[in-house]
């Protein structure tokens, strides 16, 4: 069911497209990704990024969240989760993928502080207004397959539910772009995901410009081999 305002075709779309390649094509290679498994020199470098961005948001966080109430918006594999609900925090984990929500359930079981996770692992839109109220909202290279409009879409769904979004997008880098246009060249069953390269400035300026009340805290990249992504971190008074 699609709530009312939340209907955008494009986001819908894409949205169903993540599924289909993280339930069906790439769940093997994403549990390894985010593993400490051997992994190739290119993916290596993405396992980094990753994590280097992963401590990034972190960063953002409170590092006692005891009382406080999180969405962790394209949870993956649930390493972000699980780290805030040893903070103390009561999460919200949400994935558009069955299969990543599995192995994250599967990996905060085998913690040794298990039983003390507050973690509620969820398959849906990270949208849904049906989610509650958060203190923080992190979106962890959830948006990076979105253009403009839609990341705002998702931005101002939030909005109205919590104080403190800390999310990333994908830099509009020359590399980036050309990786975008490059990746319209296979066959359509061949690719994953189109990632969206997006202008920090544009979507600087839509955030000031149609989020009244809401200012840009900071705003970092993180580059690593074929791993680049821009974090944002955004707060309402």
């Amino acid at each position: 069911m699609i709530e009312q305002g939340l209907s955008s075709t494009s986001y819908q779309d894409n949205r169903a497209a993540l599924e289909t390649y993280f339930d069906k094509t790439a769940r093997k290679a994403w549990e390894d990704l985010t593993s400490d498994v051997p992994v190739s020199g290119i993916r290596a470098t993405v396992r980094a990024g990753r994590d280097a961005m992963r401590a990034r948001l972190l960063d953002a966080l409170p590092q006692d969240m005891q009382g406080q109430r999180l969405l962790d918006a394209g949870c993956g594999t649930g390493a972000l989760s699980i780290i805030a609900a040893e903070r103390g925090a009561e999460v919200l984990a949400i994935d558009v993928a069955q299969g990543l929500v599995d192995v994250a359930e599967q990996r905060a079981e085998a913690e040794v502080n298990a039983d003390a996770l507050n973690i509620a692992w969820h398959v849906g839109d990270m949208r849904s207004h049906n989610l509650g109220n958060f203190d923080h909202v992190v979106a962890m290279d959830s948006l990076i397959h979105y253009g403009v409009d839609d990341i705002m879409s998702v931005l101002r769904a939030w909005s109205s539910r919590t104080k403190h979004i800390v999310f990333t997008f994908a830099p509009g880098t020359p590399l980036l772009r050309t990786m975008h246009v490059a990746g319209k060249m296979f066959p359509r069953n061949d690719r994953s995901p189109a990632i969206k390269p997006v202008s920090e400035k544009v979507l600087s300026r839509a955030i000031t410009s149609t989020m009244p009340g809401w200012t840009i805290d900071f705003t970092e990249r993180v580059s690593s081999g074929f791993y680049k992504s821009q974090a944002m971190g955004i707060s309402r008074a």
